[in-house]
């Protein structure tokens, strides 16, 4: 079950990012205080994944009923991934997909023309399911990820047609036949 922000209590959602990011990321986790600045800046979308069964009962919501978190910043035109984690006991299980998808269609409600991504070029799992998304790399960012510098591929999707060249309204094109 997908909870956004406001449905959890603001600790709780701290903690469970925190918690994840600790366990996937290490030394590059977000601190805590990182993690609150981005949950309370503006134009920011984040969403929880918990176990239906934990989501229906009813009852509080803990840090660890999280399994994975997923966000993005929107300004206007493009909608940025700024972080995702999946607990390493519940990867492999779709539930990536199922954040990064309500993700994309959220975006695609709000008017976001494009959505883009950071990726470090060694994370393959990452790779193939953003390529799968419909991603595709339009750059590297050299020695990104730091203090190892190690590159990421920037990768976009695009979530409304960009009009290329001069299209003629159809009515007057229809009149210019007749």
């Amino acid at each position: 079950m997908l909870l956004a922000l406001d449905d959890l209590d603001r600790e709780t959602a701290v903690a469970a990012v925190r918690a994840l990011e600790t366990e996937l990321f290490g030394c590059h986790a977000w601190s805590e205080r990182a993690i609150r600045d981005e949950l309370a800046a503006p134009a920011r979308t984040y969403l929880f994944d918990v176990p239906d069964a934990v989501g229906g009962q009813g009852r509080a919501i803990a840090a660890s009923d999280v399994r994975g978190f997923a966000g993005y910043w929107y300004d206007g035109d493009d909608a940025e991934i700024m972080d995702v984690g999946v607990g390493k006991a519940h990867q492999r299980q779709g539930i990536a997909l199922g954040l990064m998808r309500a993700m994309i269609d959220r975006a695609r409600l709000e008017g976001a023309r494009r959505m883009l991504l950071e990726v470090a070029v060694d994370n393959e799992p990452a790779i193939a399911l953003y390529e799968r998304l419909g991603f595709e790399r339009i750059g590297l960012r050299r020695r990104y990820y730091q203090p190892e510098g190690i590159d990421a591929h920037v990768m976009a999707l695009e979530l409304a047609p960009h009009p290329v060249g001069f299209a003629v309204p159809q009515r007057a094109n229809d009149e210019q036949t007749n």
